[in-house]
């Protein structure tokens, strides 16, 4: 049976910019795949191809075996980037509304409506209008309206921004669940440590390319054992005397350190001796962030736009 979203040689333009690049990935039943890359990658563009929202210049999607059209729309819960309610209707109305648009009748709707709202402990908002609500509380509204009908495909474009770590953390656990349902999750971000503890699968994009995609665990365990946790007391300057390393992340106290050019990391450890007291060297996996660095190079990232 086929996978329920296949992309095959996507490509868009814009003008003189070539948004998508002949991109091909396929996001099987059941799983969580994370569409990961810095602002400005493609993402976006390749989600609103998927959901029929624009055509592509070139290349196919298939939904469950079906080129994508008006019917396909149907089979996925999309929670778009910009979101996208009613500012003048009650929160309550508004879910019973898209619900409806959806196929579900009205007393299936309340009954739904009213087990997320306690879900989201959100169900005194039920009679808000939704232009009073705050950013956070209108995004929960938003993924309601996005999970309500029960659809077996969801997409999902940069979920959690706007969101407190709670509610972060409520939303992940909701997605896991969809997941243990056998649902399809698609979620698009450039948080890439969200990735790594929901994720099954992962494509990467950077200019409107594919530069690696695959089964996380597995692309984790190929790139080996390459990597220095340190978290230590003292003086940090042994960092800048380091040489065949490239330091990914530095705080006061801590550093995670990627091995070039087969250093030994026991020459990392006694450098850090010689300057401060180390309370944890641990060699680990890559992070996913260094995953991506080390596939892309430094040079071709937005930098400041990467993993804020």
């Amino acid at each position: 049976m086929a996978n329920p979203i296949q992309v095959i040689h996507l490509s868009k333009n814009f003008g003189k910019t070539l948004a998508v690049d002949r991109v091909s990935f396929d996001v099987e039943k059941g799983k969580i795949f994370g569409l990961l890359g810095p602002n400005g990658a493609g993402k976006t563009t390749t989600i609103r191809m998927i959901n029929y929202i624009m055509p592509p210049d070139e290349g196919e999607i298939l939904i469950n075996g079906e080129k994508v059209g008006p019917k396909t729309q149907k089979w996925i819960g999309y929670m778009p980037e910009e979101r996208g309610l009613y500012k003048k209707m009650k929160v309550g109305e508004q879910l019973l509304y898209l619900a409806q648009l959806k196929g579900l009748t009205a007393a299936d709707a309340r009954e739904k409506i009213r087990y997320w709202l306690k879900r989201f402990s959100a169900y005194d908002w039920h009679s808000k209008v939704v232009g009073e609500l705050s950013k956070g509380m209108s995004q929960k509204i938003q993924f309601i309206a996005t999970i309500v009908h029960d659809p077996d495909i969801y997409i999902f474009d940069e979920p959690f921004s706007g969101l407190d770590p709670i509610n972060s953390e409520l939303l992940k656990e909701i997605i896991i669940e969809l997941r243990e349902l056998e649902k399809t999750i698609l979620f698009s971000t450039h948080r890439m440590e969200q990735v790594e503890q929901m994720c099954d699968d992962i494509c990467l994009f950077n200019n409107g390319k594919v530069v690696l995609t695959g089964n996380l665990r597995k692309l984790k365990k190929d790139f080996g054992k390459n990597t220095v946790l340190i978290e230590f007391e003292g003086d940090p300057g042994f960092l800048d005397e380091l040489t065949d390393v490239r330091i990914n992340n530095r705080s006061t106290n801590f550093a995670e350190i990627r091995i070039l050019n087969g250093l030994n990391h026991q020459q990392i450890l006694r450098k850090a001796m010689e300057k401060a007291e180390i309370h944890k060297f641990q060699l680990v996996e890559p992070s996913l962030n260094e995953i991506f660095i080390s596939t892309v190079g430094e040079d071709n990232i937005k930098q400041k736009e990467l993993l804020k």
